[in-house]
């Protein structure tokens, strides 16, 4: 039995980015582009149950689970604030499931849990988008529902 690829994007998905965004915002008023600062990425907060259904998710058997994130091109600082931050949320092992790519369709694998269908290469990923947010999955239990569902079926 070949275990089934998750990937699960950070922005918006594993981690609160439009609260971390406005607090950011608030620390430099009169830049354009406040993520150009250091400190964002690493002092995000995880979206509500994040961490526990990322945990449940990583120790099926039947998956085998990526953290699959884009840079922002403004802020160079975000590559390694963004590997701290998997470090100090999901602890060192979830370190070397950390993908940093800004086309995130040139991935292969089976189920993609992102906020956005497109714009990174989402669109073109080859297997099963899970929209979080969207109706469908508005949450991390919604997401840990479907997955449960799943496992009767691998």
């Amino acid at each position: 039995m070949s275990q089934k690829i998750i990937y699960i994007d950070m922005d918006f998905t594993l981690c609160d980015y439009a609260k971390g965004f406005k607090l950011h915002q608030k620390k430099f008023p009169d830049l354009k582009y406040p993520q150009s600062e250091p400190g964002l990425y690493v002092n995000l907060e995880p979206t509500p149950n994040a961490i526990e259904v990322y945990n449940w998710i990583v120790n099926q058997p039947k998956f085998d689970v990526y953290i699959l994130t884009a840079p922002s091109v403004r802020n160079p600082h975000c590559y390694s604030e963004k590997r701290i931050w998997v470090e100090e949320q999901l602890g060192f092992d979830a370190v070397k499931r950390l993908i940093i790519t800004p086309n995130k369709g040139l991935n292969k694998g089976d189920y993609l849990i992102d906020d956005n269908a497109s714009g990174k290469g989402q669109e073109n990923f080859e297997g099963e988008l899970i929209l979080f947010g969207s109706t469908e999955y508005p949450d991390w239990i919604s997401v840990r529902s479907y997955f449960q569902k799943k496992l009767v079926l691998i």
